[in-house]
């Protein structure tokens, strides 16, 4: 694990989440293989294994660059911007 400059930027406590799903399948109709949790605003979007991609889009959108898994018993960190886990 490494640290980055966008961690300490993160507000505190983390955002609620904004769901309980990926929105962005749901409108689809497709299924989300695994969520993550955008730490800057909450929205939920699916992981790159899912077939529309929509947590990388969140941040394509909106420059949002750490993230967190959103699977039950699973806390890991991932910077976009550093490509690593932080």
């Amino acid at each position: 694990m490494s640290d980055c400059p966008h961690v300490s930027d993160l507000p505190r406590p983390e955002p609620v989440p904004l769901g309980e799903t990926c929105p962005g399948c749901l409108a689809a109709g497709t299924h989300p293989v695994q969520l993550r949790l955008c730490l800057v605003c909450g929205h939920v979007g699916c992981c790159d294994s899912s077939p529309l991609r929509h947590a990388t889009a969140h941040f394509e959108e909106t420059g949002h660059p750490v993230m967190r898994s959103f699977e039950k018993g699973e806390s890991w960190r991932w910077c976009f911007e550093d490509g690593s886990i932080v």
